[in-house]
């Protein structure tokens, strides 16, 4: 089976599959698209106008700025086609690469999907069992859960405030039971699933429950439970451990007048998550409180949900004019999205509209045409005839 990442190039054979499927990419997946990771927020340099390494816009990366040409530009012309630069490490191959190649970001803490975390139902709530107000107050940092309360008089997957926790360890102690807070408590809980377990335990429950509510619930929680059973999808692939970065083409960044550029959003918004990943690591290194690296966490969650879907939840990130930033569903979703616009959205000979109404006359297979419409389409066909039987001589007196 190809990926999307190898279905948009040129096939050997155009008609070698039957279907497109869409479905969850693991982090190794992820790991295997991407030419290098991304670890600086970083563009251009403004002085040189030559990308930076390990950037956004890095040469080695995603390949080079100029055909055949290298960032230092020690290579130059087709004669050097395949050689990879011992200066600035960058590939001479054709600068069209820049619109496949792939980056990656490793993230020093897993964020789960907002896609996966804010449609109705939670996919990650139905799984966990989990409303998706507890989910929010777990992986924003709000609350613990409580994954194995051991000999003390708590309840698994309950939820404690900081106070609460503060009183339970101080009644039971330390390392008398165990809690967990943010997005690792999620995977952790993820990790442990068995859906196939999980799939029988709930055709069990929906035969012994008499509650409509409780019915509802489970037939919701069996479907998600059964789609992840029947696909190639982990459960756990719904948290991210690391972010695939769009090719930079895709995103760009173009010079004005006056020495100005204008930028694609998505390279604010990975500039946000970079920025929050690389003080998460280096808070991590210096051992700073946990308050501190929890509030840091959250942060880069919030800014990994507003590349995803921006103003899904909670603030909606803007740009110096107060505009909202364009997410990556922003740019796929509506009538001016990727799908529509681009792909589907195709120039048309003919186009126009009419009222619908009823044609008592017309048989199921039959489509009546407004008089002008069908004039207007088969006006060719009409200049034809008219200049076959002699009534004009040329297509401009017709």
């Amino acid at each position: 089976m190809r990926t999307a990442h190898s279905f948009f190039e040129k096939p050997v054979d155009p008609l070698d599959f039957t279907a497109v499927k869409i479905g969850l990419a693991s982090p190794e997946r992820i790991r295997s698209w991407s030419f290098g990771e991304v670890k600086k927020p970083e563009t251009i340099n403004y002085r040189t106008f030559k990308p930076e390494r390990d950037g956004l816009f890095c040469g080695k990366i995603f390949g080079p700025v100029r055909d055949f040409e290298c960032i230092c530009g020690k290579y130059k012309r087709k004669k050097h086609r395949g050689t990879v630069c011992e200066k600035c490490g960058v590939e001479v191959i054709e600068s069209k690469v820049r619109r496949e190649r792939l980056g990656h970001i490793n993230l020093a803490s897993p964020v789960a999907h907002i896609w996966f975390l804010k449609c109705l139902p939670s996919r990650i709530g139905a799984v966990l069992d989990l409303s998706l107000k507890d989910l929010e107050k777990i992986l924003y940092c709000e609350s613990y859960i409580v994954l194995d309360p051991k000999e003390t008089d708590l309840k698994k997957n309950e939820l404690l405030s900081e106070d609460k926790y503060q009183a339970g360890l101080r009644q039971y102690g330390n390392n008398t039971f165990r809690v967990s807070i943010g997005a690792d408590a999620i995977l952790e809980m993820l990790q442990g699933i068995d859906v196939f377990e999980l799939a029988n335990y709930l055709r069990e429950a929906l035969k012994n429950t008499t509650s409509d509510a409780q019915t509802k619930k489970l037939i919701k929680r069996l479907k998600v439970v059964g789609a992840f059973m029947t696909s190639d999808n982990s459960v756990e692939w719904m948290m991210l451990n690391v972010i695939p970065v769009l090719p930079p083409d895709l995103r760009p960044l173009v010079p004005l007048d006056g020495g100005r550029f204008a930028t694609s959003d998505l390279n604010d918004l990975y500039r946000r998550v970079i920025n929050r990943n690389n003080r998460l690591l280096r808070l991590g290194e210096l051992n700073a409180p946990d308050i501190i690296v929890r509030n840091e966490k959250r942060m880069l969650q919030e800014a990994v949900d507003a590349l995803f879907d921006n103003g899904r939840r909670g603030k909606t990130f803007t740009g110096p004019n107060k505009r909202p930033l364009r997410s990556l569903s922003d740019m796929l979703k509506g009538k001016n999205g990727r799908f529509r616009q681009n792909l589907l959205g195709k120039r048309v000979d003919y186009s126009g509209r009419s009222v619908i109404v009823a044609g008592p006359e017309l048989k199921l297979h039959q489509c009546g045409l407004p008089k002008l419409m069908a004039l207007e389409m088969f006006k060719p066909f009409l200049f034809n005839k008219l200049e076959e039987r002699g009534f004009v001589s040329t297509i401009k007196s017709a």
